[in-house]
């Protein structure tokens, strides 16, 4: 018996050790973590800063050429041609100096870091580490039921609702919902909490996903629930987003049409983000004054909002007036091809991510070649323009049945 005792003492001082190298090991994953996202936060801070640095270059660039615009405009000699222009100058002027004016010197970036690490309830598990009695295990939870009249799908969001079985008698503690990635993949958690209803933002549309639940206690987890096939909407239906839209958009007929307070390009996103399938929307001209020229096209969430679309690497556009169009990536224009707009016509914008193309249509027709190329990643509808533009937005709309004959011909 002595010996079985010294054997077991062996035993458990390997397991205690084992044990506790374990929290050490995660305490030191959680530490490289910790530092990861110091390390990111670092990073975010200096490209927040060059990029206003950028803004302000640019910014500082177009005040100078408006600069050398009024000395040049100061020394005509034709002071009917100066009193022509003037009016329209001194708008320009102080439109730039608002502009200024608007916290474009105001740094956007605190040079400290509001990160401070709560170490206390660490502390206290560790000082709180003790040996407890072995008791004998309570049940786990049964498994939930999803209830199926309460669960849907509206456009590329999912809800689901389930709850535990009527004569359960094993409390639940929270419960797991789990989805799959949309392409028959594997199941990943969205949801762990005690609600037993969960809405799901940001699928694909376009797509079948299954979902499933499983509850949990101190004991252990339940089985999953059955599956349920959730489908997401074909197409898109969505508005413009103020939230992320410049401040002098003005916005009207549910966020469906935009127009602007300023002379110079301002930038409006869909409030609908695209990373698969293949999309296409509609913008009617409702108003065009010939000047500048709007654009239309995708951007990324950050792209600029005062300049015209496709000036940034954040923006993929095409630029039309009233005779011809170009398509326009990072300030790089390309493929010039005639045909313009004029008031009452349509612009057609198909994103096309299983082929990974961007092409734009007038009035049902191509406008030049696909104007963009393997173009991946998360892409919102975008719209720049001024005051002397105005459009509606139509979304909803399947992809054009010669579109659709040609992909499938390809």
């Amino acid at each position: 018996m002595v010996q079985q005792i010294q054997e077991n003492s062996v035993e458990f001082e390997a397991c205690l050790v084992a044990q506790c190298d374990a929290l050490i090991d995660a305490l030191n994953r959680r530490k490289a973590q910790l530092l990861a996202r110091v390390n990111k936060e670092h990073e975010h801070k200096l490209k927040v800063v060059r990029d206003q640095i950028s803004h302000c270059t640019v910014k500082l660039r177009q005040t100078t050429g408006l600069m050398e615009y009024c000395l040049e405009v100061i020394k005509e000699n034709d002071p009917s041609g100066f009193l022509q222009i003037s009016d329209a100058l001194i708008r320009r002027v102080h439109l730039t100096e608002d502009q200024w004016g608007k916290g474009t010197l105001t740094p956007r970036m605190t040079t400290d870091f509001d990160l401070s690490l709560d170490n206390s309830p660490l502390l206290q598990s560790i000082h709180q580490l003790d040996f407890v009695q072995m008791k004998a295990s309570s049940p786990v939870p049964a498994t939930p039921i999803l209830q199926l009249e309460e669960c849907c799908t509206h456009n590329n969001s999912a809800t689901l609702s389930w709850k535990q079985p009527p004569l359960s008698t094993v409390p639940a503690e929270g419960y797991i919902l789990e989805l799959d990635d949309g392409s028959g993949g594997q199941f990943r958690e969205v949801y762990v909490g005690k609600e037993t209803m969960c809405t799901v933002d940001g699928l694909h549309f376009n797509s079948t996903y299954n979902a499933r639940v499983k509850a949990f206690n101190k004991t252990g987890v339940s089985l999953y629930s059955k599956t349920l096939v959730l489908q997401t909407s074909e197409v898109a239906w969505f508005a413009f987003d103020p939230g992320s839209a410049h401040s002098d958009i003005i916005f009207s007929n549910d966020n469906l049409t935009v127009t602007c307070s300023s002379y110079d390009d301002r930038v409006v996103l869909g409030k609908t983000g695209f990373s698969k399938g293949v999309h296409y929307w509609e913008l009617t001209v409702d108003r065009y004054d010939n000047h500048p020229d709007p654009a239309f096209g995708v951007a990324r969430i950050d792209v600029m909002k005062d300049v015209m679309l496709g000036k940034d690497d954040k923006a993929w556009a095409m630029y039309v007036d009233n005779n011809r169009s170009w398509f326009m990536h990072n300030n790089s224009h390309t493929n010039r091809t005639e045909g313009g707009i004029t008031k009452g016509a349509t612009i057609g914008v198909l994103l096309d991510l299983n082929r990974k193309t961007l092409t734009f249509f007038i009035n049902d027709e191509q406008q030049g070649p696909i104007a963009f190329e393997n173009v991946e990643g998360l892409f919102f509808p975008a719209v720049s323009l001024n005051r002397n533009v105005q459009v509606t937005l139509h979304t909803g709309l399947p992809v054009p049945d010669f579109y659709s004959s040609r992909a499938s011909i390809a």
